[in-house]
């Protein structure tokens, strides 16, 4: 290393103090945050995907429909982001939604105290997106909403995390038929009690690519009780993953409850009929006895070991969406949530017939006429 030397001796020592003085202006008092524990946090970068926020956020359900979308805008900003993970195949695809060395992967068991306490060790914020649909032979949702919750709720508990967002329902409530919506309840209650300063999020249901609410409507058979005038707020799931990752970097949302709901209430015969319009074609429904439709899901739920519902799932069908004025919403984080009329056509478009891709609504008796005149074939 010594010819190095009379390269930098060369150098006048007023112009290395003037660029030593350039690059220590180039960081901000916006760089430095302290978060609530007191710990410093230093951001660098200029605000990208290969900059750093300084954070580390552990996310429990990161490969879920809400989960995947929470990293990728975690990711983007340069946030070190921690996933548990239960099954090799199921995350690997959040690995470039970041980049490299962001998004970290920790295998972990929800019963196993040790694998949940290496993953949240480290971080500054921690969400639990975990949660279950129907129950299994392995997992009630007592196991996986109350007990998971508080399992993990005791390891952030044990080191101290500063931000614990708990991610519940919409309707969740103590005294609901439904026994998803009772237990995502009493999860609230025991993430309150270990960890007093949790933010607890309740989405409405979520339309994206991957939801369970346009994508039932639109495959073949589709079934529903009540005549599907079930009223409902839907949310763009972008939103909801926006507003979660604005809670998370939001020390005054210590403490809170947010309902993130969109800006309509709609039944879901209205959302079927919006994607009619949207995918040129219609999509109809059987309607079934309550008990009945209740009854077979629950058996298939037992024999088959692919999702097709259960008895508590057409219980929730019949449960129209309740409000709590008391909660806060979009508007308290600055937002505006979308329309559904504003972004269902991208998820319904695609199911359009080979001449209808590019064709408005209006237009739509004019190609029809002229698909008597057109032959495609293969």
């Amino acid at each position: 290393m010594h010819f190095l030397a009379p390269a930098r001796a060369s150098i006048p020592a007023v112009k290395r103090k003037v660029v030593l003085q350039a690059y220590v202006s180039s960081r901000g008092a916006h760089d430095l945050a302290v978060t609530l524990s007191g710990k410093p946090v230093i951001s660098y970068g200029p605000g990208g995907r290969s900059s750093r926020t300084g954070r580390v956020a552990t996310v429990f359900g990161g490969n879920g429909f809400l989960g995947r979308y929470l990293v990728s805008k975690l990711a983007r900003h340069g946030t070190i982001v921690m996933v548990p993970f239960r099954e090799e195949m199921t995350k690997r695809f959040l690995k470039v939604t970041g980049d490299l060395g962001v998004v970290n992967f920790v295998e972990f068991d929800i019963r196993n105290i040790e694998s949940l306490e290496e993953s949240v060790k480290h971080s500054d914020i921690v969400y639990n997106l975990i949660g279950r649909d129907y129950p299994t032979k392995n997992f009630s949702f007592y196991d996986v909403h109350v007990e998971g919750t508080r399992r993990i709720a005791n390891a952030v508990a044990k080191y101290g995390v500063d931000r614990f967002i708990q991610v519940s329902s919409h309707d969740a409530s103590p005294d609901s038929p439904s026994e998803f919506l009772r237990t995502k309840y009493e999860a609230e209650q025991v993430a309150r009690d270990i960890v007093p300063n949790t933010t607890i999020v309740r989405p409405a249901p979520m339309v994206g690519w991957e939801d369970k609410l346009i994508k039932k409507i639109i495959s073949w058979p589709s079934y529903t009780v009540n005549n599907a005038q079930q009223e409902i707020r839907p949310v763009h799931v972008f939103d909801v993953a926006l507003a979660l990752q604005k809670i998370g970097f939001d020390d005054s949302t210590v403490g809170n409850t947010y309902e993130l709901y969109g800006p309509d209430a709609v039944t879901v015969d209205a959302v079927r009929r919006i994607c009619e319009s949207e995918a040129l074609k219609p999509y109809p429904y059987y309607n079934l006895p309550k008990k009945l439709y209740a009854n077979v899901s629950e058996f298939l739920n037992q024999i088959l070991w692919w999702p097709v519902g259960c008895a508590d799932e057409v219980e929730r069908m019949t449960i129209n969406q309740k409000v709590d004025k008391s909660a806060l919403t979009f508007a308290d984080l600055g937002m505006k949530p979308d329309k559904l009329e504003d972004y269902a056509g991208q998820y319904v478009r695609h199911y359009r017939g080979n001449l209808f891709q590019d064709v408005a609504p209006d237009s739509v008796a004019e190609r029809k006429r002229e698909r008597e005149f057109i032959h495609v074939s293969r």
